[in-house]
């Protein structure tokens, strides 16, 4: 089974789904590299007009799956690197592609959830949803993701959030402009239809080109930028703490610093 589902239907809206709801969508190293593929893939057809990202189940996103963080605890620097490479470079990926992305949030997105929302021009979600940048609370940080979600937030608004590992509610995500709107689940599909109908109505490639114009305006992050995030995240996995905090998590204690 596909960790992530692609489907296009016949208007060319294309709908990209994760597809591991036994573990809230959390992502492991076969669904970024599903995602990159996926994102390349709806990029270059020229028969899809937009892309709706979403979860399959009760969840959107969870974040890193709990295997894979595992794995990384075992790993050297250079493994570690080459991780979060892959995910910075699916995030690239998602966030350069010339076509409109709309989030469809229909519940809970942590940590990478977070950072999948941020690369979407225009995410919705479900007014019972929860979020959270809950990195921190294992020692790490919000470091790959890190670009977009303050490019989506705001610097400001941002350091509300970013490294107090706080959950927050849809209205507070709104207010934070992680997300446009928050509707009740059962109005949500409408909401969504709503964001993807102007489009249907617009030049492809007028709207191609507003997308990138916007990345040069906005300063879409630049190697120099994911290099940084790469040596930070790769620093926290190293430390004592990330060590403590991974650690306490598995053994399902509260890690030294939680008093």
């Amino acid at each position: 089974m596909a960790v992530v589902e692609l489907n296009v239907d016949d208007r060319g809206v294309a709908w990209l789904r994760l597809n591991r709801p036994e573990v809230h969508n959390s992502m492991d190293a076969a669904m970024i590299a599903e995602l990159t593929l996926a994102a390349g893939r709806l990029g270059r057809d020229p028969a899809v007009r937009v892309v709706v990202l979403t979860g399959e189940g009760k969840s959107f996103c969870a974040g890193g799956d709990l295997g894979w963080m595992k794995a990384q605890m075992g790993a050297d620097a250079e493994t570690r690197a080459r991780e979060a490479r892959a995910l910075a470079e699916m995030l690239g990926a998602l966030d350069a592609m010339p076509k409109p992305l709309i989030g469809r949030v229909q519940g809970q997105a942590f940590g990478g959830g977070v950072g999948l929302m941020s690369v979407c021009d225009v995410a919705v979600g479900a007014d019972h949803a929860t979020f959270g940048l809950t990195e921190v609370r294992l020692g790490l940080i919000p470091a790959t993701i890190g670009p977009y979600v303050v490019a989506r937030m705001g610097a400001a608004r941002a350091r509300r959030v970013f490294f107090s590992g706080r959950r927050f509610g849809a209205e507070e995500a709104v207010a934070l402009g992680l997300l446009a709107n928050a509707v009740p689940e059962a109005e949500l599909d409408e909401a969504i239809e709503a964001e993807i109908a102007p489009y249907l109505s617009a030049a492809p490639g007028a709207v191609a080109a507003g997308k990138a114009l916007v990345a040069q305006l906005g300063g879409a992050p630049d190697e120099r930028q994911v290099s940084v995030t790469i040596d930070a995240l790769v620093a926290r996995w190293e430390s004592d703490e990330a060590a403590e905090g991974i650690g306490a998590f598995f053994d399902k204690r509260k890690p030294g610093w939680a008093g």
